[in-house]
């Protein structure tokens, strides 16, 4: 009796593994997406997924790091589409070979915080270079990512910009905290010190404390987000057929409506702005 009862399981498991309907097989309809913690931490990619997943059945697993982290992971096949915010650096990875091409996708900006005290005078500000200029001169607390995220990247070109090795400060005023950018703020707002941060996360971040938006608005604060597909080439894992439906979908109608969608207290968090 036993005999005849296994061979039947196991002819039925195979079938089943066959046709698509086992668990392995399911297990394979997924994607790594390479992103950054302003994307994830600020709740857009909680918003987002589940409606392409929905819509096409492709699950979206994330991992949510700095921009310069995220780069190296997809360089070493680590991840099927990079989703970050440092256009240089971008093109870099596209011109070096790991990525095929790269697209627009949405923007937000960068805003500087600081305690409401104000110690170097910033408030109102919109050139966010001359003020980093004005914190170096009061030497007020900064608290910067220090981590070669697109935020930190960002923040090294102000600096650069003001004239300014910030760096050499480091351990005095100038404070590196090597984190994301949450612990970074929370940092910021223990120390009451000045920091840089995209909006989105500003504004999904709950432990505000002294803090608010001291310098917003400059040209130089502007803060784009790109997709890239990793290049199947030079690592032959990529799922580039499951990728690229993620990517056709987020520059798509539906993917840029639902980014537009996307609020916390009525501000929207990212405005989409993929290529007609």
């Amino acid at each position: 009796m036993l005999r005849r009862i296994f061979p039947a399981f196991a002819l039925a498991a195979m079938a089943m593994a066959l046709s698509g309907h086992g668990t392995a097989a399911a297990q394979e309809k997924f994607i790594v997406v390479q992103s950054t913690t302003s994307t994830q931490n600020s709740g857009l990619l909680d918003f987002l997924l589940p409606q392409f997943t929905g819509k096409t059945g492709i699950e979206v697993r994330v991992v949510a790091v700095g921009t310069g982290q995220a780069i190296r992971n997809a360089a070493n096949g680590d991840g099927d589409v990079l989703l970050v915010h440092a256009r240089q650096a971008e093109e870099k990875f596209v011109a070096d070979g790991w990525g095929v091409k790269r697209f627009d996708v949405m923007y937000n900006d960068f805003v500087i915080v600081g305690p409401k005290a104000d110690p170097a005078g910033v408030s109102g500000m919109n050139d966010a270079p001359a003020a980093l200029q004005r914190i170096a001169d009061a030497k007020a607390p900064f608290a910067s990512r220090g981590d070669e995220s697109g935020t930190h990247k960002k923040e090294r070109a102000l600096w650069n910009e003001a004239g300014i090795d910030a760096a050499a400060a480091s351990g005095s005023w100038y404070r590196e905290t090597g984190s994301g950018m949450g612990a970074t703020l929370n940092i910021a707002a223990g120390q009451n010190a000045y920091t840089l941060t995209d909006r989105a996360t500003w504004i999904s971040f709950a432990n505000k404390g002294d803090l608010e938006v001291l310098v917003e608005g400059g040209k130089q604060l502007f803060n784009q987000y790109g997709v890239i597909l990793v290049n199947r080439d030079k690592h032959p894992a990529v799922k580039a057929d499951l990728g690229q439906a993620f990517i056709d979908w987020l520059l798509g109608p539906e993917g840029q409506a639902a980014i537009a969608a996307y609020k916390i207290d009525g501000q929207q968090l990212f405005f989409p702005n993929a290529a007609k």
